[in-house]
């Protein structure tokens, strides 16, 4: 019996050919499009949860509260971590990470720059990086000791064994000895370094600012002590604790201005960046939801054609059904046996969508980038394909069985019509033109989602920033340029392609430093605010290409500058000066005149506001890096005479340099592979409409074959009968139209809440959203309406 079920079930994929490769079609294309997602989903959640001590480690933020308002800031004081182990009985370990950036190492004639980041003692007892060589109790004690990775070892030393113990030159300025060889950080670790410092020697190596308590740069991570039956303390009673910490340290809680300390979970720190409301709130998280969503739109979309084409098949099977009920088939055997066939089909679906997501892994892995591989040997990988096969077979299957299952053998085999014997063919009409609505809301809500996201992604990349990123260049003050930069600026301003010189202790395209020991005529004592400072040579205004509010840019012609500020439009707001030039300010030990107000500029990503900025002259002591504006159109013969003076004032050091608009443009790569994903899931998902509309029109067009023939002879014209057999289904998709328009209003706005700056939801995109729908469907339904219009009469009613 079983085998006669099979068999039945096969002949009636063969004997329908065209249904057969629609419904194979769109739920294989949903099922590869699932899958891939969910392997993408997999991946974002494992990043970080390698580590042992995953459930004991967190990260500090903290809550600022000024001016009756609230921020948070993921930049913490310097000597947070170690105050944080003596204050605080349940943390164990505790170190600060200072992102550093690239530094040059030298051993011989070997020369490179490596990811280098400043972390305590305590960073390999927390953190499960494996050391192929040293101990995590002595790697990072040692002030002239560092740490280096496998690939570090290699490319210096041939070897983790024959790089133990070994002098590195760093910054071709002091001698460090190897402490350790950890094994190559992984590609699903937030954490990216090539070798790690010691903290205390970079706060030695002239960062005084970070044994106070008023500047805030690196991030603080801890690790929770846990009891013999290895449960951790109790992290609410933890953060309990520390929320006051930072009071005795001249931030008095119930003042205007006063912080709190706040605890993530460190695995959580991948997914939830984004503070919203001085809390860790959102980030990459979002669109692993957003996708998990689409994924669940997409595969429903598949499901819908199925249901769609099996109950608009009904009919044919009715006889089949009414003679089985006959001879005595009972309703679970022939829900079994429809179910049956939705299993099969769904098997070929669910092989051809495997071999799918084998050949697009690399396209997706490329898109995305990422390093996601096939599972195959898996075997969490096959028990979720089997689960995923049986949901979809059952989902997709499960209407047209109990549907067809459930009519009646008297007025089937009584009946001639293509509805005899249904009960609710009336009900069975408004289901599937129910299904098709649902189908194409998700579609245009899919659509609308992908014309406001790449909207966006324009909109950052090219909204005025208040400065000039095009042109402008920047490298390291490094090496003996800090000695020779006066001799640099004046060489690199009298080359042919160099329109201005100068330089900032940040990075033009991102500045996440702060400070609130700033205070000025007339201020509060106790309503501290935070600030961004930036140290800057002469000419910086004019390189950056920013506009002046109000007074100057810094000049020679003016020996007081040495300690007179800059300062931003929001930094005036915040000091409320009418006339600021003039006016006084004071930082820590330097005291000097405002001389100049800059119009506001972006020096970070547009997901957070402009903050206030104070700049001050350094052109004696330079470091961070060197401004170069560039002439337009002259960018290889520019590098090229950079290359040769900068190798010729600091020999030891490679050139290395950085496009500030290219720096710009990866603070927003998660958007951008959003923007195309959403691309290709839009249209993978009207594909998939499509498929159905285009099954249910080529059905609905051979019902009416014999209508169509008489409206033909009768003189009905091919416009008219497309017209007619197309109404129909626009109907559903103008339907879907009015339904999806506030869900997809409401999603994209929800979106667009992680942008301080954003753009504008418009009605012509829901406009346009919906003629794309309605233009596709039409399309799609006219292929089948025109033929059958222009199908000859006489073959149509021959047999009549």
């Amino acid at each position: 019996m079983i085998r006669n079920y099979f068999k039945i079930a096969f002949r009636n994929l063969v004997k329908n050919k065209t249904f057969s490769a629609v419904n194979m079609l769109g739920l294989a294309l949903g099922l590869a499009c699932s899958l891939m997602i969910l392997l993408w989903v997999q991946d974002e959640r494992s990043v970080d949860a390698f580590h042992a001590n995953k459930n004991q480690l967190y990260r500090i933020y903290m809550r600022e509260y000024f001016s009756g308002k609230m921020q948070g800031v993921i930049w913490t004081p310097g000597p947070l971590a170690e105050e944080l182990k003596k204050s605080i009985p349940e943390i164990q370990y505790a170190t600060p990470y200072e992102w550093v950036s690239d530094q040059t190492f030298s051993v011989g004639t070997k020369v490179h720059k490596q990811a280098t980041n400043s972390v305590g003692p305590d960073f390999f007892k927390m953190f499960s990086y494996k050391l192929l060589q040293g101990t995590a109790d002595a790697a990072l004690n040692d002030r002239n000791g560092l740490a280096i990775s496998r690939r570090m070892a290699e490319l210096f030393f041939g070897s983790p064994e024959a790089a133990i113990g070994k002098p590195i030159r760093f910054d071709n300025r002091t001698d460090l000895r190897i402490t350790a060889v950890f094994e190559n950080v992984p590609a699903n670790s937030t954490l990216k370094f090539d070798c790690l410092r010691n903290w205390d020697a970079f706060v030695a190596d002239g960062n005084d600012w970070a044994k106070g308590w008023g500047s805030t740069d690196p991030l603080t991570f801890f690790m929770l002590r846990a009891d013999r039956n290895g449960v951790p303390a109790d992290p609410a009673k933890v953060e309990a604790k520390m929320q006051h910490l930072l009071d005795k340290f001249n931030r008095d809680e119930g003042k205007p201005f006063h912080t709190e300390l706040a605890m993530q979970p460190f695995h959580e720190y991948y997914l939830n960046s984004t503070i919203k409301d001085a809390h860790m709130d959102g980030g990459r998280i979002e669109y692993v939801r957003l996708f998990s969503f689409v994924a669940v739109f997409i595969l429903l979309i598949a499901c819908i054609n199925f249901m769609n084409l099996a109950t608009a098949r009904s009919a044919k099977r009715a006889k089949e059904v009414g003679v089985r009920k006959v001879v005595g088939a009972m309703r679970t055997v022939l829900i079994g046996q429809f179910i049956g066939e939705a299993m099969l089909l769904t098997v070929c679906s669910v092989l051809l969508a495997v071999l799918f997501v084998g050949l697009l892994l690399p396209s997706f892995n490329t898109l995305t980038g990422k390093q996601i591989e096939l599972p195959i040997g898996g075997f969490s990988f096959w028990g979720v394909l089997v689960g995923l096969t049986l949901l979809t077979g059952l989902l997709a299957g499960s209407y047209p069985a109990f549907f067809l299952s459930s009519l009646s053998p008297i007025r089937v085999l009584k009946g001639s019509g293509p509805s005899s014997g249904l009960k609710g063919n009336t009900q069975s009409t408004w289901f599937r033109q129910g299904l098709v609505v649902f189908q194409f809301s998700l579609s245009i809500i899919l659509i609308v989602g992908m014309i406001i996201i790449y909207r966006q992604v324009e909109y950052v990349q090219t909204k005025n920033l208040g400065y000039d990123r095009e042109n402008l260049i920047y490298f390291p003050v490094e090496g003996d340029l800090k000695k020779n930069y006066e001799v640099l600026k004046t060489e690199l301003s009298q080359l042919p392609g160099v329109r201005q010189v100068s330089h900032m202790t940040a990075s033009p395209a991102s500045n996440g430093s702060g400070t609130e020991g700033i205070s000025w005529t007339g201020s509060d004592p106790n309503d501290k605010v935070r600030f961004t400072p930036v140290g800057v040579g002469y000419d910086f205004v004019k390189t950056m290409n920013l506009k002046l509010a109000d007074g100057r840019d810094f000049s020679t012609a003016f020996p007081t500058d040495s300690t007179g500020f800059l300062i931003n439009e929001a930094a005036l707001k915040v000091m409320g000066f009418k006339h600021p030039i003039g006016q006084t300010i004071t930082w820590g030990n330097r005291k000097g005149t405002i001389v100049g107000v800059l119009k506001d500029f972006h020096f970070q990503s547009l997901h957070s506001t402009i903050r206030p900025l104070i700049a001050y002259l350094r052109e004696t002591r330079p470091d961070g890096n060197v401004l170069v504006r560039i002439k337009a159109g002259q960018t290889a013969e520019a590098l090229a005479q950079l290359e040769t003076v900068c190798k010729k004032l600091n020999p030891n050091f490679p050139f290395t340099y950085s496009f500030t608009d290219q720096e710009y443009a990866r603070q927003y790569q998660s958007e951008q592979v959003v923007s195309r994903l959403s691309n290709y899931f839009a249209f993978l998902a009207i594909f998939i409409s499509c498929l159905g509309l285009f099954g249910l029109a080529t059905f609905t067009a051979e019902q009416r074959t014999k209508e169509i023939g008489i409206r033909k002879v009768l003189g009905a014209s091919v416009v008219s009968i497309v017209g007619l057999l197309s109404q129909k289904f626009l109907k559903p998709v103008a339907i879907a139209i009015v339904l999806s328009s506030p869900v997809a209003w409401w999603a994209m706005n929800q979106w667009l809440q992680g942008f301080a700056y954003k753009t504008d939801i418009e009605w012509w995109i829901f406009a346009l959203a919906g003629a794309l729908a309605v233009l596709i469907a039409l399309l799609t339904v006219s292929f089948q309406s025109i033929k059958a219009a222009l199908m000859n009469p006489v073959k149509s009613l021959k047999a009549e």
